[in-house]
């Protein structure tokens, strides 16, 4: 058993298919496909189940699946321990990124800074729903995720705090406020945004004993926004999710802040920060610096 083949069959799993996993490793499909066919005879077992529409993670797969990426997670530590003691700065770093408040607000920022620090760490960044980053960490596909905190289950990184604010459109009656309760809300259609939203605003409603009257379930936020915009609802959004230019890009929606006020905290979650590679505790390190100046 080898560390390419352990690498190719994670890369296959992940990407789902032999071609596509060849293509990112720069090999050709037969050597994608004489990895696994080797790995599966050492192990005694099947690993990957092929069909026509695709392949398939064998239950036996599913098992070590998570064996090879702890395998795999090591080596690289080690690898860029040893690089750091030759005063080099080399490696992987595997980030999971949800919405915009990670992926447009705080991983730019994060991002310039640490490549101007370490520019030899390569950077792979994977974007999901909120409860995928969180099974990613789990099951070590990525090295470090951003996260709504707290969770008990992970280390975690406190980076930015933001607040729940309601959107409607400017001739709403709410609109006239300069807050709004929960209760107010409640009798109104409302436009429930998905990606992770929903987990913050449905216990929200319901630990005041309110339920929201949805009538549209949304994962994408411009067509949130678009909806808000034309008068068929009004939603519930954390402030950092919203376009830096609401004003400009959408005039007609007013953003209110709650009362008693909903506040969120967003960070970096590890499976162990003590354990983690020298890149990823650096990329924590400048995420918290970076994340000052954002907030």
């Amino acid at each position: 058993m080898t560390f390419t083949q352990l690498d190719i069959f994670v890369m296959v799993a992940d990407l789902r298919g032999f071609t596509a996993a060849a293509l990112r490793l720069g090999i050709s499909q037969s050597a994608v496909s004489h990895a696994i066919r080797s790995l599966e005879g050492e192990l005694d077992g099947q690993l990957i189940e092929r069909q026509p529409s695709g392949i398939e993670v064998t239950e036996l797969g599913r098992r070590l699946l998570l064996r090879a990426r702890e395998i795999l997670g090591l080596a690289e530590a080690m690898r860029q321990d040893a690089a750091v003691a030759r005063g080099l700065n080399q490696g992987l770093i595997r980030i999971g990124s949800f919405g915009p408040t990670s992926s447009l607000k705080l991983l730019p920022a994060i991002l310039q800074a640490y490549r101007s620090r370490y520019p030899g760490i390569e950077v792979q960044i994977d974007e999901g729903p909120d409860a995928a980053v969180l099974q990613w960490v789990a099951d070590r596909r990525v090295d470090v995720g951003f996260a709504v905190l707290p969770d008990e289950r992970f280390d975690t990184v406190p980076l930015v705090e933001d607040q729940l604010v309601a959107l409607l459109k400017s001739d709403h009656p709410l609109a006239a406020k300069k807050s709004v309760t929960l209760d107010e809300l409640a009798s109104e259609p409302f436009i429930m945004p998905e990606q992770g939203c929903s987990a913050l605003i449905e216990p929200l409603f319901a630990n005041a004993g309110l339920g929201p009257q949805v009538r549209y379930r949304m994962s994408q936020m411009l067509t949130v926004l678009a909806l808000v915009d034309n008068g068929d609802g009004i939603t519930v959004l954390p402030e950092l999710s919203l376009p830096h230019a609401m004003a400009q890009t959408h005039p007609h929606i007013v953003a209110r802040p709650l009362r008693p006020m909903a506040r969120r905290r967003v960070g970096l979650i590890l499976r162990s920060l003590a354990q983690a590679s020298p890149a990823v505790q650096a990329f924590a390190g400048i995420a918290r610096v970076a994340a000052k100046k954002i907030a």
